[in-house]
């Protein structure tokens, strides 16, 4: 917001993603075929008949872990951790000693002279914008019985919102046209994502006449196969 003199809105993807599309049913090791991890939600991890199998259970605690760390995240956000006060206080460990890290430290100290300013000019500091955030939750709209049991009618706009996530989007291997996923999503008034290349993202707003709203860059320090280009 910064750097770029622009309002920015905060989506993290969390408080729901416990499910994980597959290509195949099963996995077989050592001729033992057992069903594949579809995620924590619906069975485990461990190459065993009893993780593998689907608990019904697991539905609720997913339920129980995503209200938990919602609740946790409102602490954040409204409680002290988001002022503007504490910039230079805001890191992410594992980039602390990297030059993006050096650049951050670099960006939250000119804000924080930037605050100092205002507080010696008597510009109050202490307004609800500068001591809380807005963030919002997002996550791949896939296991279609928990997302179903989540959609409520807002009875004064006659409107459907899952809520189990603010803003929920369509992965590579749902977005058939014909599917139920992309149905599901028809009905709904959330923002919606569609996983697609870049360019070709920005090409068909350009031939439809819309606009793009955001572009979602995923990032992480593991070896995922998302972040290098598997399946």
């Amino acid at each position: 917001m910064f750097g770029g003199q622009m309002p920015v809105i905060k989506v993290g993807r969390m408080a729901g993603q416990f499910a994980k599309p597959r290509s195949a049913e099963f996995e077989e090791k050592d001729g033992v075929k057992l069903p594949v991890y579809k995620g924590d939600n619906i069975n485990g991890d461990a190459f065993d008949e009893k993780n593998r199998n689907p608990d019904p259970q697991r539905l609720i605690r997913a339920y129980s872990q995503s209200a938990t760390t919602l609740n946790l995240l409102r602490a954040f956000a409204t409680g002290g951790y988001a002022a503007m006060q504490r910039v230079t206080q805001w890191n992410l460990d594992f980039v602390e000693h990297s030059e993006q890290g050096n650049r951050y430290q670099e960006l939250a100290s000119r804000v924080d002279e930037a605050l100092g300013f205002m507080n010696a000019a008597g510009l109050t500091v202490d307004h609800p914008i500068m001591t809380t955030t807005d963030f919002w939750t997002s996550h791949e709209c896939l296991h279609l019985p928990y997302e179903q049991s989540l959609t409520r009618l807002d009875s004064t706009s006659g409107l459907y919102y899952d809520c189990s996530a603010h803003v929920l989007w369509v992965g590579e291997r749902t977005r058939q046209l014909d599917g139920a996923h992309v149905e599901f999503l028809r009905g709904l008034s959330n923002p919606i994502g569609i996983k697609a290349e870049v360019r070709a993202f920005f090409d068909v707003h350009e031939q439809e006449g819309s606009h793009p709203g955001g572009i979602h860059l995923e990032m992480t320090r593991q070896n995922v196969t998302e972040c290098i280009g598997g399946s």
